[in-house]
């Protein structure tokens, strides 16, 4: 199974909390697309720790339902009791494998194994919501990622309609980010995204060291796997990137 990972390395002179959350995907459903916290660790400065935080993402896709403990707001957990399923978005040529799966409500909360639906456009999978009443208990669906421990994350999501075909088109984005968001809680990703270290795993890279630098500004080194002639495994730097310094505010007499 594929895998990216993020090296952080802190070199402010300060301990920060830091935070990963992914670029939310495209949902046919409309209406609000919310993100959480996929990690959210303290980290001190390099130069008197020596520490990395390490982040590493299994590129295996899962769909995810979820009760909704409250309309989400950055800060608070996003929901409880919750599924998940391992699923294959729609390849761009050849037949699609496992691409729906059909969550149940009665007599529990879950996912159903996978199915195939034709026709989905390329790189979606689908969730067929359930039949409930909104009004008396609401839901989360969405992409979903599966901690080390076994836990269930939703990184990114709507508030499920009863009984639609929701559509989602995940994207393999990452953000860094100063901020004290545990994981499982959700962020404004509009806000916190603006000034935060893309990693694009898009392009094919499978490693990132990112640093973040004494004057507020990120580092990026986006870096690919490769095999020496004796067979060693190296990683080589493909760009480096640094972001610009946030505008100052404006000093008024």
């Amino acid at each position: 199974m594929t895998t990216v990972t993020i090296n952080l390395q802190n070199n402010s002179n300060s301990l920060q909390n830091f935070c990963f959350f992914q670029q939310p995907a495209q949902y046919s459903s409309g209406g609000q697309v919310y993100a959480s916290s996929l990690l959210g660790q303290p980290l001190l400065p390099y130069a008197a720790s020596g520490a990395i935080l390490s982040f590493m993402i299994t590129l295996q896709t899962y769909a995810g339902v979820q009760q909704q403990i409250a309309p989400p707001q950055p800060g608070q957990p996003v929901g409880q009791a919750g599924a998940i399923r391992a699923i294959e978005p729609t390849p761009a040529g050849g037949t699609p494998i496992g691409n729906t799966t059909t969550m149940t409500v009665t007599p529990a909360l879950g996912l159903s194994p996978t199915t195939v639906t034709a026709g989905l456009k390329t790189g979606a999978f689908r969730i067929a919501t359930a039949s409930f009443n909104p009004t008396l208990v609401a839901y989360n669906a969405g992409v979903a990622m599966q901690t080390l421990a076994g836990g269930i994350l939703l990184s990114n999501f709507v508030t499920a309609p009863p009984n639609v075909a929701l559509d989602c088109t995940p994207s393999l984005k990452f953000y860094v980010q100063i901020g004290s968001y545990i994981a499982g809680t959700a962020i404004d990703f509009l806000t916190m995204s603006t000034t935060a270290a893309l990693c694009d795993a898009t392009q094919g890279f499978t490693a990132f060291n990112v640093s973040y630098n004494i004057d507020g500004t990120w580092t990026i080194k986006s870096m690919v796997s490769t095999k020496t002639s004796t067979g060693e495994v190296k990683l080589i730097v493909v760009s480096e990137f640094t972001t610009a310094p946030a505008p100052k505010a404006p000093l008024y007499g």
